[in-house]
């Protein structure tokens, strides 16, 4: 929803021309064409203006083989579809010579969508969700932190505060960029509903309205990008890695998903036991199913099992409730059209449009095949024994990167749903990522090891 500052009006509907006039009016002179990779880097190709009409009507073309996981060198020539609906002005430019952003769907030259680009497997499972009679609305909250820079300018993990959860200046030392990256998403024509510090040092979140699946996939994208470029106007360095310092929490990406059906809320049944609807029981019971299998999606570092340890409020089994935080899945207390599913253990490294494929497959896999939801853990599952897990049929999620990979492999349900060639892709760069990570000698084998044997 475009806020009252913000530059873009609503352009739901608008046509190439109408785009075009919007930029002489508005003096933009330079025109990023932005999509990410498989591996949920923003990447983009810019233009000045003399190209604008040819690149909104989807005739720029770029190397597809010098981005991750695309294509050979052979196939190498890849197309960029503008969506006209995401056309925003960066606040941050010259009034007379202003900079604007499009998303982009990735074509191949005859056309056809691109089968390797991340917003097309998720426009994928929209699609499949509408042939149901369903549209997914999502909101995912990326929290991240804020570092000092080092005397060169490069990255440390030296934190600019000692602020936890909710702390106000003079403690939380970031509250001024963090207002400035809320100004700035404001007038990019973001609802931001709530900003604060989190538990850890350093640690921050931004939340903004829930939107249909694609919009909140895109305004993810966008999100990292804003929050990267205003930290470093105020001389910080801001990382969306899942575990950063040792001994503190980590950041999640913790993701609110519902199902709607004729503009009413398919997940809310005010006569069911919890108000929870049978379609609602059994998209759990689909997320319950394929969680191992979609972890290495939504949770794609080596650094990412790092989290997810118990100690430290992220979730390590697999589970749902209603009334505590340690599993996998919970279940607001609003009802109503509000009524909704938050999946607590996507980390902000993910890529949004594969993460949000995955989970919606795993959820209307549930649906369609009467997944068991099992019954509601209410207690908290970090302090239960591993025979109690057991009884309850609590399953751990996968340990390490290696192994959900495995687990990915072998879940026909999250492969079909990613398609051949992402999946293909997207496994070989993590299975170099997880070899080049175990092949290294770091300083905990040091200090536990060199001067005992």
């Amino acid at each position: 929803m475009p806020g009252s500052r913000s530059l873009t009006p609503d352009l739901t509907g608008a046509t190439a021309r109408d785009v075009l006039a919007l930029t002489a009016k508005l003096n933009v002179r330079f025109m990023r064409l932005q999509f990410t990779d498989i591996l949920g880097v923003n990447k983009n190709v810019e233009i000045p203006a003399s190209q604008f009409e040819k690149a909104l009507a989807g005739d720029i073309m770029f190397d597809g083989s010098s981005i991750e996981g695309f294509v050979r060198i052979e196939e190498s020539d890849m197309l960029l579809a503008p969506d006209l609906s995401t056309f925003v002005v960066f606040p941050w430019t010259d009034a007379e010579s202003r900079v604007c952003r499009v998303i982009c769907d990735i074509n191949r030259p005859d056309g056809a969508p691109f089968p390797g680009d991340p917003r097309g497997v998720l426009k994928r499972q929209l699609a499949r969700a509408a042939a149901l009679g369903y549209t997914m609305n999502a909101g995912m909250e990326a929290e991240f932190f804020m570092f000092k820079r080092g005397p060169d300018g490069e990255a440390t993990t030296r934190t600019h505060d000692v602020g936890s959860y909710f702390d106000l200046a003079p403690v939380d030392l970031g509250e001024d960029a963090r207002r400035a990256i809320v100004d700035t998403l404001e007038r990019m024509g973001f609802e931001v509903e709530a900003a604060h510090h989190e538990v850890a040092h350093g640690q921050h979140e931004i939340d903004f309205r829930y939107a249909d699946a694609l919009a909140t996939a895109d305004a993810i994208a966008t999100f990292r990008f804003v929050v990267k470029y205003v930290a470093q106007q105020f001389g910080l360095f801001a990382s969306f890695m899942p575990k950063p310092i040792f001994g503190q929490n980590g950041s999640g990406m913790h993701a609110h998903q519902s199902l709607f059906r004729s503009g009413e809320n398919a997940f809310w049944d005010p006569k069911a036991q919890w108000e929870l609807s049978r379609v609602a029981l059994h998209y759990i019971g689909g997320l319950l199913r394929h969680a191992r299998g979609y972890c290495a999606i939504t949770n794609p570092l080596v650094n990412s099992y790092k989290r997810l340890v118990p100690g430290y409020e992220a979730p390590v089994n697999v589970a749902w409730s209603m009334r505590n935080r340690s599993p996998m899945l919970r279940i607001p207390e609003r009802r109503g059209a509000g009524t909704r599913v938050e999946h607590r253990v996507p980390d902000p490294a993910a890529n949004p449009y594969l993460a949000l494929a995955a989970m919606l497959a795993a959820g209307l896999d549930g649906i369609e095949t009467g997944a068991d939801w099992r019954e509601p853990v209410n207690e908290n599952i970090w302090e239960m024994s591993h025979r109690e897990k057991r009884r309850l049929r609590i399953d751990d999620l996968p340990h390490d990167l290696n192994e959900a990979c495995d687990e990915l492999e072998k879940d026909s349900v999250i492969t079909a749903a990613l398609g051949e060639h992402v999946t293909e892709h997207f496994l070989a760069a993590k299975r170099q990522e997880w070899r080049d990570y175990i092949s290294q000698v770091s300083q905990w084998e040091i200090t536990e090891y060199l001067a005992k044997y």
